[in-house]
């Protein structure tokens, strides 16, 4: 390991949770698995296209628990930091962001992915999620880069990615399997130094 990955764990909490007055961003919980299966069940259809194919145990509890029990390991070795994405104050839950592959040393940086479902789809829910989780990602992730791509009929998440002040860079040709077949992506970056501390993005 690095240097900078031993600054990272030495200061890392065993749970984390970003929020403002209307949103909540926290690590999953064995509690959560009720509001994920019935959110996740009920958007499946919604979902598929942009994802890798779903598993024939991906909806059990079991499964859950497990996913879990990694996303706690990979929080805690500073691979990644997965989030769900909760609505105030009753904590309803809306999707889910992902900090994923952050790597270190020369690079500092890392891919986010996220998810919504279908009934939240289109409320501004996951633009919300990004204004918390990129002042996390440079600030106290201490990261200069970050990276996003989507499928490039995915319009929804490109317009997403360009209002949250992404710059799209080229094209990742057969870049992920989803849902059963290898797809090309359009890949997006936002840089720590794009970022203006305290600036607000537009609603």
């Amino acid at each position: 390991m690095t240097r900078s990955v031993f600054r990272f764990l030495s200061r890392q909490p065993e749970t984390i949770e970003i929020a403002n007055q209307d949103y909540l961003l926290r690590l999953p919980r064995y509690a959560d698995y009720r509001q994920w299966y019935q959110l996740r069940s009920e958007s499946r259809s919604f979902l598929e296209p942009w994802e890798p194919s779903w598993r024939a145990d991906e909806m059990t509890e079991s499964a859950f628990r497990s996913r879990v029990i990694r996303n706690e390991q990979e929080f805690a070795s500073g691979q990644a930091v997965p989030l769900f994405l909760f609505h105030k104050p009753a904590e309803t839950l809306l999707g889910g962001l992902t900090i994923g592959h952050i790597r270190r040393g020369a690079g500092q940086n890392c891919m986010i992915g996220y998810w919504m479902g279908e009934r939240h789809a289109g409320h501004g829910h996951m633009f919300a999620a990004l204004k918390l989780a990129i002042p996390y990602i440079f600030s106290s992730l201490e990261l200069h880069r970050i990276e996003a791509a989507c499928i490039p009929e995915n319009s929804r998440s490109i317009r997403l990615l360009e209002k949250a002040g992404f710059e799209r860079e080229g094209y990742l040709r057969q870049y992920l399997r989803i849902n059963g077949q290898w797809r090309d992506h359009v890949l997006f970056s936002l840089l720590s130094d794009d970022a203006v501390p305290n600036r607000k993005l537009p609603l």
